[in-house]
């Protein structure tokens, strides 16, 4: 069999299991879980694997799902794909989890159910026995870097070491078998626009994620407001002080700091004494990450020393700048446009958010493109998938043709790929970057 036949073979078995890959991407969005809590969402994974013969290893990083397709010629390399498990915090979704506020308008129920339609299509169409080298169809948690409180505290109760899904399993080894990984991500589309697209992503922001504590002294707020430091007042000088500092930074490091308030205060009639914050700093590269954040946190201490209050900052591994691998990237678009048709496809710009995805990069080969398929704004309440073929067929058949380009013919393409490529880090010098942040 031909490779293009080969890849006519597996688009059709996608197509043919479309009510099948749909009900998954449902099932999963009925159910938000927030990271490292996707108890249900893994079950579900699990419970597919097990409906279509795929070995598996669960509960890694605590609710990862890993299974492996063997090659039938071989395992010269390993392809992942992979899905994430958790939803995003958006309490004001229709869809949203009463008690948590979880949704999915991340879309990561359709990358879920794109990385079981990959598998399903391989299985089914027989194309395994073609390829020489495996996948490795991976459920993966905590992509979403939410409730830092809650995941700071699993770190320091040992559970974890990284508040992201893809860091924790790095560290742990877990890509150690893999050579590439490709995913998508579903974005929105603008109403004026009918049909969906795909966006072959570039580059995005990476990040350093905050812990913000100031401490004063309580005191009654109306008799006796001399007596207290003001705590709230601190936090807001910090912040004005860091937009005092914005014209610094540069457009081309595409600088980020958005702050929120964790914690404000006890009680109106009490001097706050105690304010906590979470917050960010991002930017395009690690260089401009780390130096934008050494000047945000002294502006953030400027704020307590302007009030005689305290400051305490406690920095954490957040997420790399995301460095899609040209080679991949130039297979997944010819593939999307054999698909969709060239006018429906092109390269992003990019992207000033972030992903752990990046981090991942900087080790191995990696595409991740954007997938235009929904209404409304992605991560608000008004999201809305429009166009089911683009968010959970198109994206699956463009993946798993390009897994059978880089792994047919003896795997040609991923040998003269894997022979032309340098990692930006390699595994030790990543963690030893991270190590730093416990300094």
């Amino acid at each position: 069999m031909t490779k293009e036949e080969l890849k006519k073979q597996v688009c059709q078995a996608i197509e043919a299991r479309k009510a099948d890959i749909k009900s998954i991407a449902e099932a999963i969005w009925a159910e938000p879980e927030l990271g490292y809590k996707e108890i249900k969402t893994a079950q579900k994974v699990e419970d597919a694997f097990d409906q279509l013969g795929v070995p598996f290893k669960n509960k890694l990083a605590l609710t990862g799902v890993k299974g492996r397709l063997k090659g039938g010629k071989g395992s010269q390399y390993s392809v992942a794909v992979i899905g994430e498990l958790d939803a995003i915090i958006c309490a004001d979704h229709p869809a949203a989890c009463d008690l948590s506020g979880a949704a999915h308008c991340c879309g990561h129920n359709a990358q879920i159910a794109n990385m079981l339609a990959v598998t399903m299509g391989l299985i089914d169409s027989g194309a395994m026995q073609y390829l020489a080298g495996d996948v490795v169809p991976f459920a993966v948690p905590a992509e979403e870097y939410v409730e830092i409180t809650y995941r700071n505290r699993l770190i320091e109760e040992g559970k974890i070491k990284y508040i992201g899904g893809k860091p924790e399993l790095i560290s742990r080894g877990e890509f150690d078998d893999i050579d590439m990984a490709l995913q998508i991500h579903l974005t929105d589309v603008a109403k004026e626009r009918p049909n969906g697209f795909i966006e072959i992503s570039t580059t995005s922001n990476g990040f350093i994620g905050k812990l913000i504590k100031y401490k004063g002294e309580a005191a009654h707020a109306a008799a006796a407001p001399h007596a207290g430091v003001n705590a709230l007042n601190a936090a807001m000088m910090g912040i004005i002080g860091v937009h005092a500092i914005r014209e610094t930074f540069q457009e081309k490091d595409y600088i980020r700091f958005h702050p929120i308030i964790t914690q404000g205060g006890d009680l109106v009639n009490v001097v706050p004494s105690d304010v906590r914050m979470e917050s960010y700093v991002r930017a395009g590269n690690v260089s401009a990450m780390v130096d934008a954040n050494e000047r945000i946190n002294r502006a953030l201490k400027a704020g307590a020393m302007a009030v005689g209050a305290t400051c305490e900052i406690k920095d954490l591994p957040g997420y790399l700048p995301l460095q899609n691998n040209p080679t991949l990237n130039d297979l997944m678009q010819n593939n999307a446009e054999n698909l969709i048709g060239e006018k429906n496809v092109w390269v992003a710009p990019h992207l000033t958010a972030s992903t752990d995805t990046g981090d991942l990069s900087h080790i191995m080969p990696v595409s991740h493109p954007w997938i235009g398929s929904v209404r409304g704004v992605l991560h608000g309440k008004d999201y809305k998938v429009f166009d089911e073929d683009m968010a959970y067929i198109r994206p699956a058949q463009m993946m798993a043709c390009t897994i059978i380009d880089l792994l047919y013919d003896d795997a040609e393409q991923a040998t003269t790929l894997m022979a032309n490529y340098k990692p930006l880090m390699t595994k030790e010098e990543y963690l030893t970057f991270l190590a730093g942040f416990d300094k």
